[in-house]
């Protein structure tokens, strides 16, 4: 049957933009049903930002709080640059699901909740003393609640499936149901069912069926209440090639991308660590870019491996999270001592130690810039969004091969879990900037492996090039000849050249990424933060606030014209997902009075927090630190999106 539209229900709401979320054990499959309900979105041509939200133990017991997984989406038919405060929608697929998320619902909101799931037991592992869906606690939101997991085992009992088995398909229930909801069609979905399972057809046959029959509990007369179907408009937009990408896949193409404009074979050297692996797994399935993929024994070899490959005449490349990181120290001081290319990507995470692995984080900036022994620069650069990582990763490229050094990417787990759509760009429209290597000396002139270029870099040379032997290593080195060298002269010449070498890179002016150059107050932001902030800043000025934003992409080195840009501004508002490491770095380089408002809950800001934030100072009212507390915080009315 095909999706009525609006013009032909007369019941079906129009709307710009919503929030829905998925929530569910971690064995309900939200994350599969929150990434085809964003397919079927993008399909329909609506903006949108996700946010899957998992819990770090591998398989935590079922039914308890630790186990929660939930996918947040934000989408609409205008531009949406984050997954959105609060939901519109929460799906609760058992006790637990809805006593993690239920604080986050907006007042008002409307809960689909499995009654099938609110078992005695169940209710006990969520700490629940009452059934919460007969009690009368949430008389504040909308309640829609009933047997998804009886619906679920009617629906696939043609195919011989035990209770068990059958259970396994209520995601695909609860997704049909979603789909009739916002007027998406099912087609795709069934494609991708039918190929996902090509080789196992009566599974795929029975989550469709589960996807059907939750899209037809829809259409019928049987909802009544709070349920309404809404239709979203598509986004108008500019012509052209579209995908949704998430970061860690925008990463993986942008270093590929970043390889062949510098005309060089790429190799990555990986070890498994969340959520860094998901570069190693989509680059492995790029061969074909003249990729190569090495999976190595930990993460000191994976670097070591990559640094050697550089020294090859490839493109190294690496990456880890914050834990990995800290292991790959000592072989990113022996990159900048030889003075090679190298990418090290760092998805962010919780921290310290193994801290919060499956949540965000800003927390690795200090590393990124100050953490190795001795003074050892190197260029951070910082992603702001998963298309934004593209770009970014390129930039890695031309700034490795171009001053021959190692150089820090910074994503972290909001962007590299989050989708958004991406207009794939023309590939003509990058311009090209192919390595040179050294391959001879004119007659009777020595070679001299240190010697530089007007950028400070030094040549590239493949071993096995005639006349051009040489040797690299990690103790300080004679600065032309690149013979062992201690003496106290020549490590102060080559500490400053180093230094000099990154302080000289060629870094574009800062502008100012949303409102004036001068003002009350400017929001100073790196990273994940830049969707949040954008929409926090943009109310203000609606209001006829002077409030500007300025994103940061090059951590180091900064801009040369950031400090004098920053002091049009009477104040500086700095939101970080740390302890305001940032801000220390522009107050240590500008004597800045910035404030911070920080955050480590391993959530991303709420456009309602930085608004708040920023009408405190501009009542003069943000001198010290703020920190935000998610559990104090009030729900946000009318938030964005």
């Amino acid at each position: 049957m095909a999706t009525q539209t609006a013009e032909a229900q007369p019941d079906t709401q129009v709307q710009d933009s919503m929030v829905v979320r998925f929530a569910g054990d971690s064995g309900d499959g939200m994350q599969l049903t929150g990434g085809q309900f964003t397919l079927s979105t993008a399909l329909a041509g609506n903006d949108l930002a996700t946010f899957p939200d998992f819990p770090a133990e591998i398989r935590a017991p079922q039914g308890t709080l630790f186990g929660v997984s939930a996918f947040q989406i934000n989408f609409g038919s205008r531009q949406i640059n984050t997954a959105g405060d609060a939901p519109d929608v929460l799906v609760a697929m058992n006790p637990a699901a809805l006593k993690v998320n239920l604080a986050s619902l907006k007042p008002g909101g409307l809960i689909i909740a499995d009654s099938g799931a609110f078992t005695k037991r169940n209710l006990e592992k969520a700490h629940y003393d009452a059934n919460p869906l007969e009690d009368g606690s949430l008389a504040k939101f909308d309640l829609l609640a009933f047997d998804i997991s009886e619906r679920t085992i009617e629906a696939v009992k043609p195919f011989g499936l035990g209770n068990k088995d059958a259970l396994r398909s209520k995601n695909m229930w609860t997704l049909g149901l979603a789909l009739w909801m916002f007027d998406r069609p099912r087609e795709p979905l069934h494609e991708w069912l039918k190929d996902k399972f090509k080789k196992k057809p009566d599974i795929a046959d029975a989550n469709i069926a589960a996807l059907d029959a939750g899209h037809a509990y829809g259409e019928t007369a049987e909802l009544s209440g709070p349920l309404k179907q809404v239709h979203m408009p598509a986004r108008p937009v500019e012509p052209g090639l579209y995908r949704t990408i998430t970061g860690a896949e925008s990463v993986s193409l942008g270093l590929v991308a970043g390889a062949q404009l510098a005309e060089l074979p790429m190799f990555f050297g990986g070890y498994p660590i969340t959520p860094a692996s998901a570069i190693l797994h989509h680059l492995a399935r790029l061969k074909e870019f003249d990729v190569t993929t090495f999976q190595a024994e930990d993460e000191i070899a994976a670097i070591c491996a990559a640094i050697g490959a550089s020294y090859a005449g490839q493109l190294g490349v690496t990456s880890s999270s914050g834990p990995g990181i800290a292991l790959k120290t000592e072989a990113m001081g022996l990159g900048i001592m030889v003075e090679l290319p190298l990418v090290i990507v760092n998805s962010q995470r919780g921290g310290p130690s193994t801290g919060l692995p499956t949540k965000t984080e800003q927390s690795d900036l200090y590393q990124a810039v100050y953490g190795r022994n001795g003074d050892a620069p190197l260029p951070v650069i910082a992603a702001r969004s998963p298309a934004d990582a593209f770009d970014v990763a390129i930039e890695a490229c031309r700034i490795a091969t171009q001053y021959m050094t190692p150089v820090m990417l910074l994503t972290d787990g909001y962007i590299a879990n989050a989708a958004e759509p991406w207009k794939v760009p023309d590939p003509s429209a990058y311009e090209p900037f192919p390595a040179t290597f050294l391959e001879g000396l004119p007659e009777g002139e020595e070679f001299l492996p240190y010697k530089r270029d007007a950028k400070g870099a030094r040549p590239w040379v493949k071993p096995g090039t005639p006349g051009l032997m040489h040797r690299v290593g990690g103790i300080e080195k004679h600065e032309t000849t690149g013979n062992i060298d201690y003496s106290p002269a020549n490590h102060q010449r080559m500490t400053e050249l180093r230094r000099d070498k990154i302080a000289g890179i060629d870094v574009p002016d800062q502008e100012v990424s949303w409102g004036e150059d001068t003002g009350d107050l400017v929001v100073v932001g790196w990273g994940s933060t830049y969707g949040p902030i954008k929409q926090a800043v943009n109310r203000w000025i609606e209001k006829g606030a002077k409030v500007s934003h300025v994103h940061v992409r090059h951590i180091w080195p900064l801009p040369k014209n950031l400090g004098e840009l920053l002091s049009g501004f009477k104040h500086v508002l700095m939101p970080e997902m740390n302890t305001g490491q940032f801000k220390t770095l522009l107050r240590d380089q500008y004597l800045i009075d910035a404030e911070s408002l920080t955050k480590t809950s391993g959530q991303p800001f709420q456009i309602a927090e930085l608004e708040e934030a920023i009408g405190r100072c501009l009542d003069e009212k943000c001198g010290g630190r703020i920190r935000t507390n998610d559990d104090q915080l009030p729900n946000p009315v009318g938030v964005e999106q």
